[in-house]
């Protein structure tokens, strides 16, 4: 689970702007909304800081992953016209947002009950043994942060992990680190089933519909 919030931490920035590209996406947001009600944009601007302070952190040395600062926070507040309270209540409730510090590619292991039965306890072992890291942690360098997660909904291809937008699904104790060893070395791995599965059907093909997979190239 993500670290609380703590809005007087050392790590805290100072101040938080957004770059003159985003703020073009901000003026678009916001009008998908009725007049006065702008305040709607919450999520998307949230997540918009997300993005820019991961964009920015690939550059960095150490690099670092996207998180929302407190100065984030109180800047959409203003742009928003919202209690800034109310942001932070946002950024804090949902997990989709990080509110604390967070490595360049941030490992979510689900541990609910379908990946559980299926061997998520191993592949978090995997994790912690081929990253050097506990839960809640980040390894030296920034690149990796590992949590334990509930459900993401990729149940039928359990166990599963997230790393930032995207799902590895049918994992082992070996291809998870194998995924994460690409990532090391800035690979994109295959996301998906790493047993070669297509999308949801069983692991022996298509049992319904087969003149319809076979034209769509999934038998």
């Amino acid at each position: 689970m993500k670290k609380p919030f703590d809005p007087y931490a050392d790590y805290q920035p100072e101040d938080f702007s957004f770059t003159k590209k985003n703020k073009k996406k901000i003026e678009q947001i916001i009008s998908l909304y009725p007049q006065g009600r702008q305040q709607s944009a919450v999520m998307p601007l949230l997540d918009l800081a997300q993005r820019q302070v991961a964009e920015e952190g690939t550059r960095a040395e150490p690099v670092y992953g996207g998180w929302i600062s407190r100065a984030a926070m109180d800047e959409i507040a203003k742009i928003l016209g919202m209690h800034k309270i109310k942001v932070y209540e946002v950024a804090s409730f949902y997990s989709m947002y990080n509110i604390s510090p967070v490595g360049k590619h941030l490992v979510q292991v689900c541990t609910t009950t379908p990946c559980w039965l299926n061997g998520s306890d191993e592949v978090i072992k995997s994790c912690k043994s081929h990253l050097g890291i506990d839960i809640n942690e980040t390894t030296k360098d920034g690149k990796f942060t590992l949590m334990e997660v509930e459900c993401l909904g990729a149940c039928v291809n359990a166990p599963m992990v997230q790393i930032n937008d995207d799902y590895y699904e049918d994992l082992t104790p070996e291809t998870i680190k194998e995924v994460l060893a690409l990532l090391c070395e800035d690979m994109k791995p295959e996301i998906g089933s790493q047993k070669g599965r297509k999308a949801s059907m069983p692991l022996t093909g298509a049992t319904s519909l087969e003149d319809q997979a076979k034209k769509a190239g999934v038998e």
